[in-house]
C-alpha cells in the first residue's frame, strides 16, 4: 500500500525532471529546437510538446483537433498516434511559444498536485490513448516522474547537455524498469524453467540484481546473486536505462555478456518495456 510520502516523492521526482526541461530549454535558439532526439521521428520541440500534452490532459484539458499528414513513418499505431497529434499541432510554434506554454503547463500542474485530494490508492485515469484506464492515483504520478526523467535525458542528449543520471527522477526509472526484468526474461525472452539472469549496473545508480525463473515458467526478482548464473549482463546505469526505453539497439548498446549467449541475445532483443 503507497502512502502520502510516497506520493509526495513522485511530486517531488516529477518536479525534479520537468523543472530541469524547463530550464534547459529556456535558452535554445530557434535552430536547436529542431535537433534530432532518439525518440524516432521527434526533435527537441517534439519531446517538449509531448510532456506539455500529457501534463494537460491530466489537467483535464480538451485534446486538440487535428488531422495528421500521411507522411509520418514513425506513426505506426494508434497509441503513437494519440502520442503524435497533440505533438505534430506544435510543429510550427516557436521557441518562446514552447517555452511559455511549458512554464505556465508548470505551473498549473504544480498548483493541481498541491491541491489535489486524491489519496494514494484511489482510482484515476491514466490517459494513454487506446490503453487509457482506471490506475491508483500514486501509481499514476509514479509513471509521470518516469515519464518526464527519460524525456529529459532524451534533450540532454540531443542537446549535449548530460546530467542528472542519478536525480530522483532515476530512481523511480530505476525501480520501474527492475519490476519489467521478470517480464523480459521469463515471458518475453522465453528463459528456461530453473534458471537465472543476473543484472549488473554501475554508473550513477548501481544495483545488482537477479530474476529466477521457477519450474512453471514464471519469473521473479531479487537481490541475492546465485554463484553460476545462466547469464550475466553488466553494464552502465544510462546504457541500461536506454536500452530498456527503446532508445538504442542492442548491438550497439555497451553490454558484456557472460554465459549463454543465445539467451542473452533474446533477453537484449526484448529488454525495452516502453510503448
Amino acid at each position: 500500500m503507497a502512502d502520502n510520502q510516497t506520493v509526495q516523492a513522485y511530486i517531488d521526482a516529477w518536479t525534479h525532471s520537468i523543472e530541469s526541461i524547463s530550464e534547459l530549454v529556456a535558452p535554445l535558439p530557434e535552430g536547436q529546437w529542431n535537433h534530432a532526439t532518439e525518440c524516432p521521428g521527434w526533435s527537441v520541440r517534439d519531446v517538449v510538446s509531448h510532456v506539455i500534452a500529457i501534463e494537460l490532459e491530466l489537467l483535464g484539458d480538451p485534446r486538440p483537433i487535428h488531422t495528421l499528414p500521411r507522411d509520418l513513418r514513425h506513426v505506426t499505431s494508434e497509441f503513437t498516434r494519440y502520442c503524435e497529434v497533440p505533438v505534430d499541432k506544435r510543429r510550427c510554434h516557436t521557441a518562446p511559444e514552447m517555452t511559455g506554454e511549458l512554464e505556465y503547463t508548470v505551473i498549473r500542474r504544480s498548483r493541481a498536485l498541491r491541491n489535489a485530494k486524491q489519496q494514494p490508492e484511489d482510482e484515476v485515469r491514466w490517459p494513454a490513448g487506446p490503453f487509457s484506464r482506471q490506475m491508483p492515483y500514486h501509481e499514476v504520478l509514479r509513471r509521470r516522474a518516469f515519464d518526464v526523467w527519460v524525456h529529459e535525458q532524451d534533450l540532454r542528449r540531443a542537446l549535449g547537455q548530460p546530467g542528472h543520471l542519478g536525480s530522483p527522477g532515476a530512481l523511480v526509472a530505476r525501480d520501474l524498469l527492475i519490476q519489467a526484468l521478470p517480464k523480459v526474461v521469463a515471458k518475453l525472452a522465453g528463459a528456461p524453467a530453473g534458471s537465472t539472469v543476473v543484472v549488473d549496473v554501475h554508473g550513477a545508480v548501481e544495483f545488482i540484481r537477479t530474476v529466477r525463473v521457477d519450474d512453471s515458467g514464471r519469473g521473479s526478482v531479487d537481490e541475492t546473486v546465485p554463484l553460476a548464473p545462466a547469464v550475466q549482463l553488466t553494464t552502465d546505469w544510462e546504457t541500461y536505462a536506454r536500452l530498456a526505453c527503446g532508445r538504442i539497439r542492442p548491438e550497439t548498446a555497451p553490454v558484456k555478456v557472460e554465459g549463454d549467449e543465445q539467451l542473452a541475445r533474446r533477453i537484449l532483443e526484448n529488454f525495452s518495456v516502453t510503448p
